[in-house]
C-alpha cells in the first residue's frame, strides 16, 4: 500500500496539478492538507472518478484536510478530541485533523494533519500551536494503545533539526523552529512513532517545502516539515519512502511536495 501526504495549498486552485500527480503516482491513499474549501466545494466527484473514496473536513478559505482511498473508509473522526488550554472545544472552526481506517485486507488507520503555523511567536497563535500539539500527542497515545498499523501524515509546521533546513539561521525567529515547537515534535515521536523518511534513510537536503518568495525554490532554500509518522505495527511493514521533489516543478505547483510511504500489508 502506497500512502501519500501532500499539502496542496488549495485543492481547487491546483486541481489539474493534483489530478496529474495522482494519475502518475497512483497512491492507494492520499492525505491532503490545506485544501482551503468547505466540504461542499471539494471536487469529490472528480476524485471519485479516479477510483477514490473521499472523506473531507473542510473550512472556507483556510485550512482543511481530506483523505482519498482506493479502499472503503470507516471509523471517521473529524477534529481532535478534548479542549484547548482555555477550555474551548478542540478545533473550533479550524479544520486541521481527519482520521479514518482504510479497510484494506489488512486495515491501516491514517490521519491527515495540518498543524497550526504558530506565527508570530509570543502571541496567542503560538500558544494555540503548542496546545494543539499537546492534544495531538494525547490522542496519538490513545491510538498507539490500539496496537494497529497507524500512519499520522501531514504538514506538521515544524523544522525538527537544523539539518531539516538549507539555511537554519533564516528560521531562528520563526515558530516552526522554536525550541518549544521542536520539543513538542520530539514528545510526539517519543511515544513510539517512527519517521518514515528516517526509516528510508533519505539523505540530508530532502526537503518538502520551498516558499514562493525570494527565489527559495531556485536557490533550494527548502525545509522538511511534512512527515509520515508510523506506529511500530506500521513500521514493521515499512518498505520504502519517496519525496516527490519533481512536483514542485509542475504547472501551478504547491509550495509543498508529496511524501509517499510504501507498506507491505499483504502478509
Amino acid at each position: 500500500m502506497r500512502i501519500a501526504t501532500w499539502n496542496v495549498n488549495s485543492v481547487n486552485a491546483r486541481l489539474p496539478t493534483v489530478l496529474e500527480w495522482l494519475e502518475t503516482a497512483r497512491p492507494d491513499v492520499a492525505c491532503l492538507q490545506e485544501i482551503k474549501c468547505v466540504d461542499e466545494k471539494f471536487p469529490r466527484e472528480t476524485l471519485e472518478s479516479l477510483g477514490y473514496n473521499v472523506e473531507v473536513h473542510g473550512q472556507k478559505t483556510y485550512n482543511g484536510v481530506a483523505i482519498l482511498s482506493k479502499h472503503r473508509l470507516s471509523d471517521v473522526r473529524r477534529g481532535l478530541p478534548g479542549t484547548d488550554d482555555s477550555g474551548v472545544e478542540a478545533d473550533g472552526a479550524q479544520a486541521r485533523y481527519l482520521e479514518a481506517v482504510v479497510e484494506a485486507p489488512r486495515p491501516v488507520r491514517v490521519a491527515s494533519i495540518y498543524l497550526p503555523n504558530g506565527n508570530p511567536i509570543g502571541t496567542a497563535k503560538f500558544d494555540y500551536k503548542l496546545s494543539w500539539f499537546r492534544r495531538l500527542t494525547d490522542h496519538a497515545r490513545d491510538l498507539l494503545a490500539l496496537e494497529e498499523p497507524l500512519a499520522l501524515c501531514g504538514d506538521y509546521n515544524v523544522i525538527p533539526t537544523p539539518q531539516d533546513a538549507r539555511n537554519p539561521e533564516a528560521w531562528l525567529g520563526d515558530a516552526l523552529f522554536q525550541p518549544e515547537s521542536r520539543a513538542a515534535f520530539r514528545a510526539l515521536k517519543y511515544l513510539g512513532l517512527y519517521d518514515a523518511s528516517e526509516l528510508g534513510n533519505q539523505p540530508p537536503g530532502t526537503f518538502t517545502f520551498w516558499d514562493y518568495q525570494a527565489g527559495a525554490w531556485q536557490r533550494d532554500h527548502g525545509i522538511r516539515i511534512d512527515f509520515a509518522l508510523l506506529s511500530p505495527q506500521a513500521a514493521d511493514r515499512f518498505r520504502a519512502v519517496e519525496t516527490h521533489r519533481s512536483a514542485r516543478e509542475m504547472d501551478k505547483p504547491s509550495d509543498h511536495v508529496p511524501v509517499v510511504v510504501e507498506l507491505d500489508l499483504d502478509g
